[in-house]
Parts: structure tokens; C-alpha cells; sequence
């Protein structure tokens, strides 16, 4: 049986969620995806995709415009095939996001050529480490009256990641204070970083975003925040906690790598002409 392609979360989820379980560790963001469209964050125009083969389900993609193709830990070799049938389905993809492998064969199977890519490498908690030297100040959890600063900072770390900026962050940032999933640094009473930390999903949470405004960085906050955010996970039942890193920047890779991060994978964003 070739790709089944639906908008509907729940049908989505009853052929899709059970296999993406299997491996919640790689599975990490569709996942947290999947959660955030049934909660109605995202709107009618989601594609979701799923592949059986004798009855089973093995591969998984979803999509929410205008963010680019989402792959699972799926088969390299039933790449292909999604791009084919997307391509039948004149579907507009702006670019995929997954696996390295994965990522990188479905690019060579897209029509549109390669416009440039944002490189990460997976990690996953082994044991935290405290900060050393700690950071002056300490952590709290975000609450409403935090919206405004939060939602400006969503923004430049999307800006400075080169991810995509949706029209209003406001009800992603509300949704994921009200779901207590955001935590602050604060110095000398003012904020001065924040991570996001998502809900355990089987026993997984994931750490990110951590963004500390440039002209406060290089003073610990970043780790600090993190290693906060990671404490929290812990606390709420979690017994795998991951975060993504970007790989062109080689001091947040050491910084996790310090406080107790190990590398699972490497993955790519590829974004398409």
C-alpha cells in the first residue's frame, strides 16, 4: 500500500502515533507536533502522512504550512515514494526538515533544488552536570505576565535560527506558559534567558528553545536555563531529555556536552528554490 495523506489529526493519529511510540527518542518532534495539532494549534491545511506495508504501519511525515516537511525516523528507502506522491499531488513544500539521511534523500528526490540547510545534531541526557562556574541569579517558571517579553524573544531565536516566522507567536508562547513549559532566568530581578521544555510524551521531554538576548550572553545564562529547564523535566516525570543543537555553532554543542548532554543523531532542515 503506498502513502495515505489525511488532515485529519485523530485519523492521523490512530495509524501513525503507535509506530512513532516505538521510538519516542528520534521521534522527538513529530511527536510534540502531533500534540500541538490535535490541541488545535495549527489550522485545516496540515498534511499528514502515513505508510503501511501488510497491514502495519512504517513510516510516518507531517506537515504545518508554512513550516517545511516533517520526517519521522522513517525507512530511508520509502523516502521516495512520499516525495513521488507529493509531487503527483502538486503539494507545495517548502523545504523538510528530519533524519539527515532521510532529510537529505528526500531532497535529492524533490524537483526543486536545494536553496540551503540548517545542520543539528540530537542529544540526549545522560546525567546533568551543574553549571560551572554557576551563573548569577536563579530560575522561575514563566507565567502571563511574561507573554510579551517571551513572545519578542521567540521571535529572534526563530530570526537568528533562520527558521520561519510565523505572523503571531502569541498563542504558541500563551499555549506553552499556560502548559507551564517555559522556564526564565533572571538576574538581579530582570530576565535574561529562557527555555522551553515540552510536556513527557512516553516518558520523553524535550529542551528548546533556549535563547539568551545577545548582549547578555557569554555569562552563563544559557546553561543555566538550561540546566534549570532540564531539572524541570526531571521533576515532571521524564526519563529521557533531549535537545536539539545547531552545528554551526560550536559553543552551545560544548556547553550541553557540560552539563551532561551525550549526541543520538544528526538531522538537517532543507529548504527548497
Amino acid at each position: 500500500m503506498g502513502w495515505t495523506f489525511t488532515s485529519d489529526a485523530e485519523v492521523y493519529a490512530g495509524a501513525a502515533e503507535p509506530w512513532l511510540l516505538k521510538d519516542p527518542v528520534r521521534n522527538t518532534v513529530p511527536l510534540t507536533v502531533l500534540r500541538g495539532i490535535r490541541s488545535g494549534l495549527w489550522g485545516d491545511d496540515v498534511l499528514l502522512a502515513w505508510l503501511e506495508r501488510d497491514g502495519e504501519t512504517v513510516a510516518a511525515a507531517s506537515q504545518t504550512p508554512p513550516h517545511p516537511l516533517l520526517l519521522a525516523d522513517v525507512p530511508p528507502e520509502t523516502v521516495r515514494g512520499l516525495a513521488a506522491r507529493l509531487i503527483e499531488d502538486e503539494r507545495v513544500i517548502p523545504g523538510v526538515s528530519g533524519p539527515l539521511a532521510q532529510a537529505e534523500a528526500f531532497a535529492d528526490a524533490w524537483w526543486r533544488p536545494e536553496a540551503g540547510r540548517r545542520s543539528e545534531r540530537l542529544y540526549r541526557l545522560d546525567a546533568p552536570v551543574p553549571p560551572r562556574p554557576p551563573a548569577r541569579g536563579a530560575p522561575r517558571t514563566a507565567t502571563i505576565d511574561d507573554l510579551g517579553r517571551l513572545v519578542g524573544w521567540f521571535g529572534d531565536f526563530l530570526a537568528e535560527a533562520g527558521g520561519v516566522l510565523p505572523t503571531d507567536l502569541t498563542a504558541l508562547v500563551a499555549s506553552r506558559i499556560n502548559r507551564e513549559e517555559l522556564v526564565l532566568w533572571e538576574a538581579d530581578g530582570l530576565p535574561v534567558a529562557f527555555a522551553g521544555l515540552s510536556s513527557p510524551i512516553a516518558g520523553m521531554c524535550r529542551v528548546g528553545p533556549v535563547y539568551t538576548p545577545p548582549d547578555l550572553r557569554r555569562r552563563g545564562y544559557g546553561a543555566a536555563v538550561a540546566h534549570a529547564a532540564t531539572a524541570e523535566a526531571l521533576a515532571a516525570g521524564a526519563t529521557e531529555v533531549l535537545l536539539f543543537t545547531d552545528l554551526s555553532n560550536p559553543t552551545s554543542n560544548s556547553i550541553y556536552q557540560a552539563i551532561g548532554y551525550r549526541p543520538v543523531a544528526d538531522y538537517a532542515s532543507i529548504s527548497f528554490t
